[in-house]
């Protein structure tokens, strides 16, 4: 779905398309359209996503946690695609710091499961196998064995963690772009990816991000304070941690064939797993 045929759904959702301003276009189109951000769902097989989403939204408001809130409690199907609509957030009154995540955090880890409908569990391997379909004959077929025998490995070791916080809902994609910072603090903006898990997966996105991508560990540092706990002391992180950089190498695998420099994104990260470097940088590209 390109932005064209995403202003279509726009139209034929009865909007006024000429006024609907592009904000995001990846997993879904989002437009801002009035005071409504409008989310535009690749394919029916997404409704029931949304649907899950839009109660999420529910759920996190009647718990009281910032989160962006629907404008529609029920997502629309128009021409075979899932359209929902949120309440836009006033504008950004500066850029997202990590420590702004950790009390959203706190506060979703605080929540029992929701009444009403059921979180899935996180499936952090899941796509493993499909982006790694998807990379075809642009990646060495040695390295897409070795990553099929990652996760293979990693799996049954995650499953077996013995976790240090009481598992249940998680947020499932904890990166400081996920949050807005407006007027009246910071709020989740992605429901997409709630899940019900270790709580720990929330918190090994940014002990990665710290290690591979570049994080300031002084920011990573008024992140675990503001949070209160480093994952990093936990004896389970390094399986976790390796499960993520499983799922992170076959993700831009996919984007080999039409992409040179994912495809040496790709091969650079492989190459750090199979020499054991956990200090190599990762970029993104």
């Amino acid at each position: 779905m390109d932005e064209a045929r995403a202003r279509e759904i726009v139209a034929a959702a009865g909007l006024p398309v000429a006024e609907a301003r592009l904000l995001a276009l990846g997993e879904n189109a989002v437009f801002a359209v009035g005071g409504v951000a409008v989310k535009v769902g690749r394919g029916a097989e997404l409704f029931e996503r949304a649907e899950r989403e839009l109660a999420l939204a529910g759920w996190l408001a009647e718990a009281g946690v910032p989160a962006v809130r629907a404008a529609e409690g029920k997502p629309r199907l128009v021409e075979g695609h899932p359209v929902t609509f949120w309440h836009r957030l006033p504008e950004a009154v500066r850029p997202t710091e990590p420590r702004d995540l950790a009390p959203l955090l706190r506060a979703v880890h605080t929540l029992a499961e929701p009444v009403g409908f059921t979180l899935p569990r996180r499936e952090l391997l899941g796509g493993v196998e499909r982006w790694l379909r998807l990379a075809g004959d642009a990646i060495d077929p040695a390295d897409a064995a070795f990553l099929r025998e990652r996760r293979d490995s990693f799996a049954p070791a995650a499953a077996a963690l013995t976790p240090h916080l009481p598992p249940g809902p998680i947020h499932g994609d904890a990166l400081p772009r996920n949050v807005h910072v407006g007027p009246e603090g910071p709020v989740l903006v992605d429901l997409e990816t709630f899940s019900s898990d270790l709580r720990e997966h929330d918190l090994v996105v940014l002990a990665l991000s710290r290690d591979r991508y570049g994080l300031d560990p002084a920011a990573y540092e008024a992140f675990t304070e503001a949070y209160g706990w480093d994952v990093r002391e936990w004896e389970g992180c390094a399986v976790l941690r390796g499960a993520r950089e499983t799922a992170s190498c076959a993700w831009v695998a996919q984007h080999a064939p039409a992409n040179p420099k994912a495809l040496a994104e790709f091969e650079r990260r492989v190459a750090s797993l199979r020499d054991g470097d956990p200090e190599v940088r990762w970029y993104p590209f």
